[in-house]
């Protein structure tokens, strides 16, 4: 029996923490502050985009007055001269700035962004590239996953409002990478590839009647309830009041409350041990600096013969280790203190610190493209929704280039996401 169609938000009855849309300081950014780069930063800028531009496949086009590119999709640059001088000041923070301010516009926002992530090793000199850590903004020192700033970083992006994510996720509120039969996906059939997702996924931890499971990471409940239906009895651990309170309505329609305990906790304050871990695209969240914490802790808490399935979003390693200190527009605007990890990555880490190895790992990225694709013309479509739960015009240009971001680093093959298995490699006797 499908377990999707029954336990989506409703509108009429709000859960009883106050949302993003009750609460004007956290309905978006406002107004994109005007650029500050001096006349010297900007002109620089302007010639090293100019040059960049000039040798993609792409229609660039100057106010309407001059045009740049190879041919392709159309980026249409309406305001120039504060464009420029965005990029100067913030770099690729000033890019994602001047789509949120309107400077700067397309009819295939996907085309234009999945360009410049298959050029994104090439935009920048090489020279200019390794004198990075003098121009490229530091991460404030808030956004560290600690205890605390992750609780703010999760609450930034998680609390914004359990309606507003209804408005574009399926019946199954699952947040993550499906996976589809076949291409081009329609939005109909996202619940049953979200349950295909997670069935994989508890498959591969091995869950089934009697299993004791820890998910760390909620979201708004689905695993945990195809977890309960297999006979699994579930600790959930979210840091997103919102989240949690939804989860726990959801678990309760699903008649899997005596199964299910979802639990307001930092990862590294659950106790106990478990047959079996689950995570889903949560560890882009924990941050470097975390990441041996993350997997010590999975470590102890995994019982003997245990196993661990996570889902993690990743990139390619030379990438993530010139990004590991930079400061991005993802992170100052969506996702405070994350960091995409990459499969080797992961490897050292785990091979440092614990006595965990992946097993097995699979990559659907493909498939993201695709689930991504779903959520922002659902997301479009709905847009006098999300005005009417109080967030405003830069907010949705900010949400409609990051789906659309995110969108082309999938279809581009930057990014990945993947399936991993690990499994704790017992030493020798």
């Amino acid at each position: 029996m499908s377990l999707s169609t029954s336990h989506s938000p409703s509108p009429s009855s709000p859960p009883a923490r106050a949302t993003a849309a009750a609460d004007p300081g956290r309905r978006g950014p406002g107004t994109v502050r005007p650029p500050r780069a001096s006349r010297l930063r900007a002109t620089v800028a302007e010639r090293l985009v100019r040059h960049a531009l000039a040798g993609l496949p792409l229609r660039v086009s100057l106010a309407g007055t001059e045009q740049l590119g190879l041919g392709g999709p159309l980026m249409d640059i309406r305001d120039p001269a504060t464009f420029f001088r965005r990029i100067g000041d913030d770099g690729l923070i000033g890019f994602g700035e001047s789509y949120m301010a309107g400077e700067w516009d397309s009819p295939d926002l996907v085309g234009v962004l999945t360009v410049l992530a298959d050029h994104v090793a090439t935009l920048i000199p090489p020279s200019l590239q390794r004198l990075r850590g003098l121009w490229a903004p530091r991460r404030p020192a808030g956004q560290l996953g600690t205890q605390e700033g992750a609780r703010d970083n999760i609450s930034h992006h998680y609390d914004l409002s359990n309606e507003l994510f209804a408005l574009f996720l399926d019946d199954t509120l699952s947040y993550s990478a499906a996976l589809f039969r076949g291409f081009p996906a329609e939005h109909a059939l996202l619940p049953a590839a979200q349950h295909r997702k997670i069935d994989r996924l508890l498959d591969l931890a091995g869950v089934g009647p009697g299993t004791a499971l820890l998910e760390i990471g909620t979201g708004w409940g689905e695993l945990a309830i195809r977890a309960a239906a297999r006979g699994a009895r579930v600790l959930s651990v979210t840091l997103s009041g919102e989240q949690q309170e939804l989860a726990r309505r959801r678990i309760r329609d699903a008649g899997c409350e005596d199964r299910v305990e979802v639990r307001l906790c930092d990862y590294r304050d659950v106790d106990g041990e478990y047959d079996a871990i689950v995570s889903v695209e949560m560890i882009e969240a924990v941050g470097a600096e975390f990441w041996p914490v993350y997997f010590r802790t999975l470590d102890r808490r995994l019982a003997p013969g245990g196993k661990i399935a996570l889902q993690a979003i990743t990139m390619p390693d030379d990438r993530m280790r010139a990004a590991r200190k930079t400061y991005t527009w993802i992170q100052k605007y969506i996702f405070p203190g994350g960091l995409l990890p990459s499969v080797e990555a992961v490897e050292e880490v785990t091979a440092a610190h614990t006595a965990l190895r992946i097993e097995r790992r699979d990559d659907f990225g493909t498939h993201y493209a695709e689930t991504l694709r779903l959520w922002r013309e659902r997301f479009t479509e709905r847009a006098a929704d999300v005005d009417a739960l109080g967030f405003d015009a830069t907010f949705r240009r900010m949400w409609t280039f990051y789906l659309a971001y995110s969108e082309a680093g999938f279809r581009s093959g930057y990014l990945h996401v993947q399936q991993m298995l690990l499994t704790r490699q017992e030493p020798a006797r």
